[in-house]
């Protein structure tokens, strides 16, 4: 029975080291995927602001003086950026997770952006045990939430940013642009056909006091969809299929990996059985 659980064992570190070469793999296609998102991200942002102000409010972006526009493309432009740098830093602040050694690094190590998104979003990270292919899993969805995160919050900024410069209507409230993602999904939402990544429906908007100004309103407001962002762009939808890829080979190992686990918990249990049993 001992050469047996010494099976099992070695076994398991065998499986560990294959899933940590994974855990490589998977950081390495996640860092050079994140790049190429943060470069279609940027021309996404553009294009969708490009429809938003001549095809959804052309008029309101026609008042604006040259400068106002100028400033306008600027600041979407440095939006971007932002973001781009936002998911190269996330995935640079889960490499300290990779080493068991750094678990002490100090609050200054760890603060890698003034962005208050991705301080809240990292602070949630676990110190991932790569051997471990729950916890890698963990690492990988948590990295997908704050890339979503991201985004949502981009799209939020973006539609904030142009309706202080007057193309929005100012008689949208932020409550209005901030729940216009979800109510995209809602009964009460009507969603017409438009350019990628952008939210063009007509919506219910209900007054208190029931008043006149209570009925349907349209609404163009910008809102980045990962899925849409991969379909546009070759390079990143071939960088996400290598990641799925990865992430099938993770499972498969995963699965064995807790298969040898039980093994090993039924091998000692009946170790420890014989071990305590006496006859009468």
């Amino acid at each position: 029975m001992a050469r047996a659980i010494e099976r099992i064992e070695r076994d398991i570190a065998a499986l560990k080291e294959a899933i940590r070469a994974i855990a490589v793999e998977l950081q390495t296609a996640y860092a050079s995927y994140l790049n190429t998102l943060g470069l279609a991200v940027r021309k996404q942002l553009i294009l969708a602001s490009y429809h938003l102000c001549t095809q959804g409010y052309p008029e309101n972006f026609l008042h604006l003086s040259l400068n106002q526009r100028q400033q306008l493309q600027q600041a979407i432009r440095k939006l971007g950026q932002v973001a781009a740098e936002q998911l190269l830093t996330s995935i640079k602040s889960e490499e300290l997770g990779f080493d068991k050694g750094d678990e002490d690094e100090d609050e200054e190590n760890k603060e890698v952006t003034s962005s208050e998104l991705l301080e809240t979003s990292n602070s949630q990270f676990l110190t991932a045990d790569t051997s471990n292919p729950i916890e890698l899993v963990k690492w990988q969805q948590n990295l997908e939430e704050v890339t979503q995160d991201i985004l949502k919050k981009l799209s939020h900024d973006a539609n904030v940013l142009i309706q202080k410069s007057g193309v929005l209507p100012k008689k949208l409230p932020e409550p209005i642009l901030a729940a216009a993602a979800a109510a995209a999904s809602e009964a009460s939402a009507e969603v017409m056909p438009g350019p990628p990544n952008l939210l063009n429906l007509v919506i219910e908007i209900e007054n208190e006091q029931q008043s006149e100004d209570s009925g349907l309103t349209q609404i163009m407001a910008i809102n980045l969809r990962l899925g849409e962002i991969e379909f546009a762009d070759v390079a990143l939808s071939s960088e996400r299929r290598q990641i799925r890829s990865i992430l099938v080979q993770l499972n498969k190992l995963g699965r064995e990996y807790q298969k040898k686990h039980r093994e090993r918990a039924i091998a000692e249990a009946e170790a420890a059985w014989r071990a305590s049993w006496f006859e009468d």
